[in-house]
């Protein structure tokens, strides 16, 4: 039973069956839950509703959620936890480039399912970010972790939430290794073994976004790290 306060999900999938299963466990995990059959259902929902998150389908009968995910980035950052197919990897890595928060393969667990969302909701919660801002400074690159800003040069870069969250986790350990496990930990919340793709797909479009202002460094077989800079007393954090 949901709450006064509760927050609500926004489930898109087309399989009545798998949408009623899926919004049963949500509900019994005490959100309040909407579910879209379609693409433009979604983001009609999305509009009216605001969801704190949105478990969306990649296989739609009108638009595809690739093209759904991407329409909902233009205007907003909703955390989007995808649901792939199992033979369709390519299709993950798309999802995560145009700016989805997570994906689960199906068939899935619907417990793991619930624990995905929470992580996601948990991590993304507005507590979580600095109320007082602090700036990185870190050769080209400057980051705002109050607005949730990135420059490269004075320039700004679009970043897409989890791009950002994984950018400062790692300036902020800089020089440090951290694990692809570590990563998901600290960036997605997970308390358990998770699909480390996620990180390299999204350290890759970090450094596709930053170009020759990328700090990160990759450490074969371990991880990755922030390398310090040429001029290391460039490197700096403002309060």
């Amino acid at each position: 039973m949901a709450s006064a306060d509760a927050q609500t999900v926004l489930v898109v999938e087309d399989e009545a069956s798998i949408a009623s299963f899926v919004a049963m466990y949500l509900r019994n995990a005490g959100y309040v839950v909407k579910v879209a059959p379609t693409g433009r259902d979604a983001l009609t929902l999305a509009e009216a509703h605001s969801p704190a998150l949105i478990v969306l389908d990649l296989m739609l009968p009108d638009i595809d959620g690739i093209e759904v995910c991407r329409r909902l980035r233009q205007s907003s950052e909703v955390p989007i936890l995808m649901l792939t197919a199992r033979d369709e990897d390519i299709d993950k890595i798309v999802g995560l480039e145009v700016g989805a928060d997570d994906y689960l393969t199906k068939p899935f667990n619907p417990r793991e399912l619930v624990a995905r969302v929470k992580s996601v909701l948990r991590r993304s919660a507005p507590e979580r970010k600095q109320a007082t801002t602090t700036q990185i400074r870190h050769g080209l690159l400057l980051v705002d972790s109050g607005r949730r800003e990135v420059q490269v040069e004075g320039e700004d870069v679009q970043l897409a939430p989890k791009e950002f969250d994984l950018l400062w986790e790692l300036l902020d350990h800089n020089g440090l290794v951290l694990t692809r496990d570590q990563l998901l930990e600290r960036v997605w919340g997970y308390t358990f073994a998770g699909d480390t793709r996620t990180v390299d797909v999204h350290i890759r479009q970090l450094r596709r976004k930053l170009g020759e202002a990328s700090p990160i460094v990759t450490v074969w077989g371990v991880g990755y790290k922030a390398a310090p800079t040429k001029d290391s007393s460039k490197d700096t954090v403002t309060a």
